[in-house]
């Protein structure tokens, strides 16, 4: 990977999007259920901002606009990556937040474990956000027009008890073609993070409910995506 000029001067400014597992880790990454936290402490970046939010999709719905207003921590027409992503922006805009250099995305539960609110969550269209490709593709082509320089990481998501393996297999087949399909780095969580689904359904050991880490789990995968950020 060629690194831009701050990378390569040891500057490293991480934003952070995603869903409920970032989301609990808290906006400064400083709360230890989240993974974002132990992150943090094992890469020491310059800076660290999380706009995840729980509940939020990939996918979108018919009704899904830009709003970068509303707040709220359930599923929803507009909790979706791309409002995350207008809220960047425009803090970049703002002078609020420094420009990223690093980029990491965690979500995809949602849209496997919701597939009911999201029925063409699985579809082939690249060209419609109502599916989860045609999201992830739109999502970082907009990132990559605005952060040109920043790298820029996929995280699927975890196994968790509330929907099926098979499931979470699907949304981590899509995000990982995607990504490579883009250039981009993708990390797979289902396969390789320590949540198990099986384990979890037998005791919570990792997780707190079956989807949400616990400090345990969130250490694991926070010190496993500081891994393969500094080259695992």
């Amino acid at each position: 990977m060629i690194l831009s000029l701050a990378q390569a001067q040891g500057v490293m400014h991480v934003v952070l999007l995603g869903d409920s597992n970032t989301f609990i880790g808290g906006d400064s990454c400083n709360v230890a259920r989240g993974w974002n936290k132990w992150f943090r402490d094992a890469m020491q970046p310059t800076t660290c901002r999380s706009y995840a939010r729980s509940g939020a999709t990939w996918s979108h719905t018919s009704k899904t606009v830009r709003d970068t207003e509303e707040y709220t921590e359930v599923l929803s027409d507009n909790n979706v990556i791309y409002n995350q992503v207008c809220r960047l922006l425009d803090a970049v805009a703002s002078g609020e937040q420094i420009s990223p250099t690093l980029i990491i995305i965690m979500a995809g539960t949602n849209d496997a474990w919701f597939m009911d609110r999201r029925p063409q969550v699985f579809g082939k269209d690249l060209s419609s956000p109502l599916t989860l490709a045609g999201a992830v593709h739109y999502d970082c082509r907009l990132l990559r027009e605005a952060f040109p320089e920043a790298r820029i990481m996929l995280l699927t998501p975890m196994q968790a008890t509330k929907t099926s393996l098979k499931r979470i297999r699907r949304t981590g087949d899509i995000i990982e073609a995607c990504g490579k399909e883009m250039g981009l780095e993708v990390v797979r969580l289902d396969h390789e993070g320590c949540v198990s689904r099986k384990q979890e359904l037998r005791r919570k050991t990792y997780t707190a409910d079956g989807v949400h880490t616990n400090e345990r789990g969130a250490q694991c995968i926070g010190q496993l995506v500081a891994q393969y950020v500094n080259g695992k």
